[in-house]
């Protein structure tokens, strides 16, 4: 870890301690993992604290940690399911950061920092979209990619492949339907078997 990484994450402490559920370094980043009551607080000072200066949030992503839990040993499945990623940058620094922060299975709700960075808006909508992650606050939170009548969140790993509904235009009706998915679940790609020893030459 450098010396600039090294005295990042002792400010973040120092500065953060209540708030600093976990603390991790890989591939050069900083991520800390902060209560979600705590969110607002940390990223207004990670935004304006001279030591901080993280001016920019590069992106807003939701995880869903379903499958990873699953395959998780025994006594580590317990773990929160969803959670929010948010990546920052200091340009006037040269420094990245990642802020995790984990919320409730049956409801997963954070604050917004649309406010703290505009550019928060998009990202909250999608992952409000893609993963039914609700950002309190946010002045406009409704779906960005999928249609407006869409059910449920594609991207959360119970979502059927096939989706729950299609959407098709009715002729006689003269607008667009929603009807069961008429779709059969195929494989499309081919299955390939080797025998043993498959691609070697012998002299």
């Amino acid at each position: 870890m450098t010396e600039a990484l090294q005295a990042l994450a002792a400010h973040a402490r120092e500065s953060f301690a209540e708030a600093i559920v976990d603390e991790t370094h890989e591939h050069g980043e900083l991520t800390l993992s902060v209560k979600r009551d705590q969110l607002r607080k940390v990223a207004k000072r990670l935004r304006d604290d001279n030591l901080f200066r993280f001016e920019q949030l590069l992106d807003v992503c939701g995880v869903d940690y379903l499958t990873y839990r699953a395959e998780a040993p025994e006594g580590a499945r317990s773990g929160p399911r969803f959670a929010v990623v948010y990546h920052l940058l200091s340009v006037s620094r040269n420094q990245r950061l990642r802020l995790r922060v984990h919320l409730d299975d049956q409801l997963p709700v954070v604050d917004s920092v649309n406010d703290l960075w505009p550019s928060a808006n998009w990202f909250e909508r999608e992952a409000f979209d893609l993963f039914g992650i609700v950002f309190e606050g946010h002045p406009d939170l409704r779906r960005i990619l999928t249609d407006y009548g869409f059910i449920g969140h594609p991207f959360r790993k119970d979502f059927p492949l096939s989706g729950h509904v299609e959407m098709r235009y009715d002729p006689e009706k003269g607008r667009v339907v929603y009807q069961p998915v008429s779709i059969e679940p195929r494989i499309t790609v081919p299955r390939v078997i080797r025998e043993e020893g498959y691609g070697h030459r012998e002299g």
